[in-house]
């Protein structure tokens, strides 16, 4: 090499710097792609995404035959670039041939073509592939040899580089991140509807079922005028029918079957024929979350659900209304609750609140973030609290809310004001 013209080594010299810095942009392009992205390509047919993919089926064999690639070649450099600097310089130039190649590899051989590489990876990634499957290939003895033993190495210590246990599914708060993430990608809606729908496992039933208290029903044991004046008025579609007692469901009466047993006037109507007319009811247990249910509800082809607890007891009702609204918010105008708004703004900031609401419908309609995981509403969120239902009006905070009684029963809390306290002060 010492007979070797300097023109010739200064060129080789370039050429080695050129392949160190395609294997650096290859090894960062090939890692920095979207995995996802790569897969939709891959269904597409693109051709350069499926040999991209091939290759990433084995990442250890990949980076095998780049990391051998790179390291011949730098260690070549090394050693033209001493034999030039030798030449020019004597002893002195083997120090100097380390510093300038080694600046010279980390700005156009490493730090650059990554950035470049990490920036815009399917650009780098999918043309090089054209090179690193050949020389897979080619070079498959050393890969082989290199990766045996240092697979053996990395299994010493648990892991498996072959990267074939390796699982790429997202966990519901990765996704959540990457939903939040997309920007323009997704509409706002839409990314907030995404959002409600990753949120359904995390509530039950419970937590939007109609209370017992509010169910608007037909008792059986009322007489046929009494029925037929509560058919007529209700507001509803849709309304159970027992007898007696609410846990004594029989079935629930669709009011457009109202027609098949009503011939004249209410005399010729009878119990009988409500309760032929009825469909069998069903019961959803309380606790069962609301992406369960929502595919219950498709399943059993039903509406409407009869919500129990343990022991069986009726605890309130469910609607496919209210599990959707859940989903994409309020979409209908439902006549039963445009006369009982359960939010009234105040001024300076507070609200009147029923003590009925749900917590997650005040969090939701005001932006709060009031406790979940205890009371479903705000009356229990109260007597939870003070651990008993006071005879006076009190004032007190939860968290970085302040509370003020309004109107208050011998067994709830009728209403109550709140208001969210500066940050500094709560």
């Amino acid at each position: 090499m010492n007979d070797t013209p300097l023109g010739l080594l200064f060129a080789a010299l370039a050429g080695l710097i050129v392949l160190s810095a395609f294997f650096s942009s290859s090894e960062t392009g090939m890692m920095s792609l979207n995995r996802y992205r790569l897969k939709h390509l891959c269904k597409k047919k693109h051709r350069s995404a499926r040999r991209v993919a091939a290759l990433l089926k084995r990442p250890d064999r990949l980076i095998g035959v780049i990391l051998i690639g790179n390291n011949l070649v730098n260690i070549l450099a090394s050693s033209i670039a001493t034999v030039i600097a030798i030449r020019l310089y004597g002893d002195a130039g083997i120090a100097i041939a380390t510093l300038l190649l080694t600046l010279t590899i980390l700005v156009f051989a490493e730090v650059t073509p990554k950035t470049v590489a990490a920036t815009y990876p399917e650009k780098i990634a999918f043309p090089a592939s054209l090179i690193l499957r050949p020389l897979l290939y080619l070079l498959y003895p050393a890969v082989w040899l290199v990766n045996h033993v240092s697979n053996n190495l990395a299994k010493l210590f648990g892991l498996d580089p072959s990267g074939q246990g390796r699982s790429e599914d997202l966990q519901p708060e990765e996704l959540r991140t990457v939903v939040d993430e997309a920007g323009n990608l997704i509409p706002d809606q839409h990314q907030d509807m995404l959002l409600n729908i990753l949120d359904l496992e995390k509530a039950t039933v419970e937590d939007i079922m109609i209370p017992r208290s509010e169910i608007s029903g037909l008792d059986l044991e009322d007489d046929i005028p009494a029925l037929m004046q509560q058919i007529r008025h209700t507001d509803y579609t849709r309304l159970p029918v027992y007898e007696g007692d609410i846990n004594n469901v029989i079935g629930l009466l669709h009011l457009r079957n109202v027609g098949r047993f009503v011939y004249g006037d209410d005399s010729t109507i009878t119990h009988d024929a409500i309760r032929r007319f009825c469909r069998d009811p069903y019961f959803v247990p309380k606790t069962t979350p609301l992406h369960i249910q929502l595919l219950n509800f498709q399943k059993e082809k039903r509406r409407m659900g009869v919500v129990v607890d343990e022991y069986g007891d009726v605890q309130g009702l469910v609607t496919l209304e209210d599990l959707l609204e859940e989903i994409v918010g309020e979409f209908t105008t439902n006549r039963a609750e445009e006369h009982s708004e359960e939010i009234c703004p105040l001024k300076d900031g507070w609200f009147m609140i029923e003590g009925s609401a749900s917590i997650r419908d005040i969090n939701r309609n005001l932006s709060w973030e009031l406790p979940t995981d205890g009371p479903k509403t705000l009356n229990g969120l109260v007597v939870e609290h003070l651990e008993s239902i006071p005879d006076a009006h009190v004032s007190f905070e939860i968290e970085r809310y302040r509370f003020e009684t309004a109107e208050i029963s011998n067994t709830k809390i009728e209403k109550a004001r709140l208001c969210e306290l500066p940050r500094e002060q709560s």
